[in-house]
């Protein structure tokens, strides 16, 4: 009784488990998509992961340091500071802050011991003519105050265009324990004090030309000297290990950084603020405070470096041997949706088939 009731609650339940049925086509149409499909995985894999992307590769990110040091001389003769030599202890700076002074009506504008935000010194609590028109903070700080409301045109160190920038730059590629620089075993010391950087005759030396660069990034000097600007110097490494090292040479792009356009109008360009300090004849601490428009160079280094290695090789190829079952399945969706015998090819790829013991319990059932 136990054992009857059993099988009636399981009866109830059907259990589908399909397999695969294995169906030969003979269509000319048919055999023509599989092959067009299986040709173009295989032009992948072997085009794109292999050829292209170096799929049979162990691949690994550069570790990289940068010097520099620049070259020039040039004069000017300014009544300020009359004739005077520049080299590059006098403008290679590193920056430094801005400074503004602050507009007052009376002395309740101005809290002694006070320093603003973009203030040249500390308020003593006074409010001072600056001009005829204009009532400034009194301050202890250096005097006279700074007026930078005057922008030298042209620029005033105009032939530092013909300065020259030594990049020395060092990677290292921990993966591989491979070790490289920017100054090549072919660059001998007597090539190294004449060459300068050209793209043509000249693409491995190291040595640039602040004009070039400039122009190099769609500039023009005289004009970004003006109020100054940001400017990169790309370096890129990518090397194939699998050769040998000498063809691991560094390849060279440049490009302004700072935006310069009609959208982009406030504190344009770049600047900053040194002083030389000294005492004058009575022994009082002077100095001569310079504000700089001047164009800053970042050196971005990038590279990738690939090695032959058998574990990304065989996982590409069995990857790419997958692949080939998206061909089964493209040929399928064709037969069964888009052919005319459809309905034909669909009954010969599936066919529904009864559970044997099933089928003869529910016989035996009906015979007691």
């Amino acid at each position: 009784m136990a054992s009857g009731a059993c099988c009636g609650a399981l009866r109830g339940f059907l259990f589908e488990y399909d397999t695969p049925r294995i169906v030969l086509i003979k269509s000319r149409k048919v055999g023509l998509v599989n092959r067009a499909v299986q040709l173009a995985i295989l032009a992948y894999v072997i085009g794109w992961v292999f050829v292209w992307e170096k799929g049979y590769q162990e691949t690994d990110n550069v570790v990289s340091s940068v010097t520099t040091k620049v070259k020039g001389i040039t004069v000017t003769n300014t009544s300020e500071l009359g004739l005077r030599v520049w080299d590059v202890a006098d403008y290679v700076i590193p920056p430094q802050l801005p400074d503004k002074t602050t507009v007052c009506n009376s002395s309740k504008d101005c809290a002694a011991g006070y320093i603003g935000t973009h203030s040249n010194g500390v308020q003593t609590g006074k409010c001072r003519k600056y001009s005829t028109s204009v009532k400034t903070c009194e301050i202890y700080a250096w005097c006279p105050v700074e007026n930078d409301t005057h922008l030298p045109k042209p620029a005033f160190l105009k032939d530092a265009e013909n300065f020259t920038i030594l990049v020395k730059n060092n990677i290292w590629y921990p993966k591989f324990n491979f070790t490289r620089r920017n100054i090549l075993p072919s660059i001998s010391t007597v090539y190294l004090k004449t060459c300068i950087y050209d793209p043509k005759t000249d693409p491995f030396c190291p040595i640039f030309r602040i004009r070039q660069i400039v122009e190099a990034a769609g500039q023009n000097f005289q004009e970004m000297a003006v109020e100054g600007g940001v400017m990169g110097v790309q370096i890129n490494w990518n090397c194939d290990l699998d050769k040998p090292a000498s063809y691991c040479v560094p390849k060279y792009t440049f490009r302004r950084l700072d935006n310069k356009d009609s959208d982009h109008t406030v504190s344009p360009g770049y600047n900053f603020r040194f002083a030389k300090y000294y005492k004058d004849a009575s022994g009082t601490d002077s100095r001569t405070l310079i504000k700089a428009y001047g164009i800053r160079f970042d050196i971005m280094v990038f590279g990738k470096a690939g090695k032959f290695d058998i574990i990304p090789t065989m996982i590409n190829i069995g990857s790419g041997l997958a692949l080939f079952g998206v061909a089964t399945v493209l040929c399928d969706i064709v037969v069964l949706y888009f052919m005319k015998k459809r309905y034909y090819y669909r009954e010969k790829k599936y066919k529904y088939v009864e559970d044997y013991e099933l089928g003869a319990s529910e016989t035996y059932g009906t015979q007691s």
